[in-house]
């Protein structure tokens, strides 16, 4: 009896042990990121999951967060616990730097100002482009209803924002008057704001509101998937701007949870060949010069501005434009 007793108990400690060794095992990381980013990382978590348990048996579950990339900065540092962020603007993640909660130089962090595929605003326009949509000209025509999120919370909506001051300020005898004058005829095409980019999006297709919808490139596919190729086109504007989506670690969570390794092994991953396949795959324009190649055929040549060259970085570009009596508060009083 006491040997078959010691036996039951030995049996308990022995499973009790097995799985607190499996439990263990078991790492969990939080991905928050922006709004048009689901797909992404829908298709990029179980490629990750697969190769880091090939190489160190260790098994990752990776949960997602999405809305709007300002919105998620501040969530953040409101203590959202996310392990690492993957955001559509620089500016939020140099705000999660003030905060103290991301590395000072998060950028020097990863290859490519820390940036692992870029893309750029391009416009979607109904079924036969009723409206003759082909450059940022006509979309201040009177007749002409455009839908972006708000450029004061999304990085979507500031893009689009910059995107059509930065094509106006390049025009012949362009200028910070000549912009804001665009910009505020753009502004008076518009009905509403989308709260983020996936809501400008069912705004435009399921609601069927605007004529037009300003977002980013890698959209345009995911539209498709979902409501059918032939529903829509897409109009790629003369020049637009470029948009660099910059991931960082979270340094305070990370180091709290100690799923620091894990992290860097996560967005590392991102410039793997198939974390790069896996970007084309979702038309975001890959950093990789090979896969870049492979995929040209769904990536149209398009002249791009970036940020830094023409509005002098992002901090600067906000001050100017989206803080609190900016430009953007400006020209809207006026709408």
């Amino acid at each position: 009896m006491k040997s078959t007793t010691l036996l039951k108990l030995l049996a308990v400690t022995s499973l009790s042990f097995g799985i607190q060794a499996a439990q263990a095992q078991q790492v969990s990381l939080l991905n928050v990121s922006y709004d048009v980013a689901r797909d992404v990382f829908r298709d990029y978590n179980p490629k990750f999951i697969a190769a880091y348990k090939a190489k160190t048996g260790q098994t990752i579950e990776v949960k997602q967060s999405h809305a709007g990339s300002t919105a998620q900065a501040r969530a953040v540092a409101d203590g959202l616990e996310a392990d690492v962020v993957t955001m559509n603007q620089a500016t939020d993640v140099n705000f999660l730097a003030s905060k103290g909660l991301v590395a000072k130089d998060w950028e020097k962090k990863f290859p490519n100002n820390a940036s692992p595929y870029t893309s750029t605003m391009i416009f979607i326009v109904r079924k036969g482009n009723p409206k003759g949509i082909k450059d940022w000209a006509d979309l201040v025509k009177p007749d002409v209803k455009i839908i972006i999120p708000h450029p004061k919370n999304t990085g979507n909506g500031r893009y689009s924002y910059l995107a059509a001051w930065g094509w106006a300020l390049k025009q012949p005898g362009g200028n910070d008057k000549t912009a804001a004058e665009f910009v505020g005829k753009l502004l008076k095409n518009m009905p509403l704001f989308a709260s983020g980019g996936r809501d400008a999006t069912t705004s435009f297709m399921q609601r069927q509101q605007g004529d037009v919808l300003i977002t980013f490139e890698s959209e345009a596919e995911l539209i498709a998937k979902e409501f059918g190729r032939g529903n829509f086109e897409t109009v790629y504007p003369s020049q637009s701007i470029l948009a660099e989506l910059p991931v960082a670690i979270v340094d305070k969570v990370v180091d709290k949870k100690g799923t620091r390794a894990v992290a860097q092994a996560y967005l590392e991953y991102l410039w793997s060949k198939e974390g790069q396949e896996n970007a084309a795959e979702n038309y975001l324009r890959p950093r990789d010069p090979e896969v870049l190649k492979k995929h040209a055929a769904q990536f149209p040549a398009i002249k791009t501005f970036s940020v830094e060259e023409t509005f002098g970085g992002w901090d600067k570009a906000v001050a100017t434009h989206f803080k609190d009596g900016g430009s953007f508060d400006q020209i809207y009083q006026q709408k």
